[in-house]
């Protein structure tokens, strides 16, 4: 994992980089792995890969920090990420793997209440995004929108957004 890490770091290939998410998101699948990633700094090289130009090192950064966002600890570092996801999600084209991975990522951070203040801004590209998206586009929007709905402090914002 240590040696992923310093790959990530080290290349400007977005092949290379491809790869080495891949195999980090599918060590985050286990819990051990998730802890370890963290101590490591892993988080945050994870996270500079959502700056990343290449849409497709984006979408496996995005797949990496959805498995390591089924940790607390980890949310807690991770959660510096949701406004920049929101604005990825948006800004993705329209049923991308960009946008699907986003929002996966965003419905894993949105489980517990602790962070929906960060995506009340997004709330108007969520409800866009389930009347014109495709199936799996609407049923992931409405994942995240759900998740949104089962927190009162949410409603006046889900009730009052412009589509």
């Amino acid at each position: 994992l240590q040696k992923l890490i310093h790959l990530l770091q080290a290349t400007d290939d977005p092949l290379i980089q491809e790869q080495a998410l891949i195999t980090l998101s599918n060590s985050a699948a286990f819990s051990v792995n998730q802890d370890i990633i963290r101590n490591l700094d892993g988080l945050s090289v994870i996270g500079g890969m959502l700056s990343d130009c290449v849409p497709k090192v984006k979408e496996k950064a995005l797949n990496a920090l959805n498995n390591l966002s089924m940790n607390i600890k980890n949310q807690e570092e991770i959660q510096v990420y949701i406004t920049q996801v929101c604005r990825n999600v948006e800004s993705a084209p329209l049923n991308s793997d960009l946008q699907l991975a986003g929002l996966r990522f965003l419905t894993n951070m949105s489980v517990t209440t602790d962070y929906h203040h960060k995506m009340i801004n997004s709330i108007p590209c969520f409800l866009h995004l389930l009347s014109e998206g495709m199936e799996r586009t609407q049923i992931q929007v409405l994942k995240v929108l759900v998740n949104l709905s089962a927190n009162p402090a949410m409603t006046r914002h889900l009730l009052r957004a412009q589509v």
